[in-house]
This record gives structure tokens, sequence and C-alpha cells, in this order.
């Protein structure tokens, strides 16, 4: 049998988890972006909607789409920036942050039940291994030599 690439490990553990987590989410009517994009908005202050989209790793349409969802549902409001007049906090409302909440849970879950399986050297190891493969990807040494 041929040998799995990094690659195709990396990427079919993190399907597998994206679909779990849509799963989880399903069962409130959610989605993964969605609990991702609770999760990374500022429940107390709201975040600038020009830090969120870098801040998530996403691109600026499918943000917007995210958002525009997310307002309709009720999870968020938008409101101009005191500090920056020229662009919007994303805040979340009371049912966002509910949301927030219940997103934070299910990623709390998965943590726990890999850290019950998995002893804490292999996970030290994994964590080590793949800090260093960003490193690798951001200091631009794999197509650029």
């Amino acid at each position: 049998m041929k040998e799995k690439t990094i690659d195709y490990v990396l990427r079919a553990t993190w399907i597998s988890i994206s679909k779990m987590y849509n799963e989880e989410a399903g069962k409130e009517g959610s989605t993964m972006a969605t609990g991702f994009a609770l999760l990374s908005i500022d429940p107390e202050n709201g975040t600038p909607s020009t830090s969120l989209g870098p801040k998530m790793g996403m691109e600026a349409t499918s943000l917007s789409r995210t958002l525009k969802t997310m307002e309709d549902k009720g999870l968020i409001t938008r409101k101009k920036n005191p500090v920056d007049g020229r662009s919007v906090l994303i805040c979340l409302t009371d049912f966002g942050k509910e949301m927030r909440d219940y997103s934070k849970k299910v990623v709390l879950t998965f943590d726990e039940a890999v850290r019950r399986e998995i002893p804490q050297e292999d996970l030290d190891k994994f964590l080590e291994v793949a800090s260093r493969i960003m490193d690798l990807i951001a200091s631009r040494k794999i197509y650029n030599e």
C-alpha cells in the first residue's frame, strides 16, 4: 500500500473534525462556520468587522455571507465603532452569547475527549510538529528555495 502524505493525513483529519462539528452545530440549527465566528467575536465589547476575517482566516465574501446569516438569525448586531467611525463592530446578542457558549462547550468536549484518549506526551509532540509545519509554511521555505 502506498504511504499516505502528511497533507492527506492533515486534510482527512480536518474534514472528519469539520463534519463532526457540523453535525453537532446542526442539532442547534447552526453550522461550524457560525460557531467559529461566534467564538471569534469578543462577547463583551464586540469585534471590529475588519479584524474578524483575518482572525478567522476567512475570505471577505465568505465572512460577509456568514455574518449576514448570523444577523438574520439574531445572533449578532452591527454597531458603529466608537473608536473608528469608518468601521463597524460586530456584537453578540443575548442569543448569540448563548450560542457562543454552546459552541465553546462543543469545542471543549472534543478537546477533553482527545486528551482522555491520547497521552500528554503524544499531544505535546503533535502540537510541536503542527507548529513547526505552520512556521515552515509561514517562512515560505517550501517552494521559494
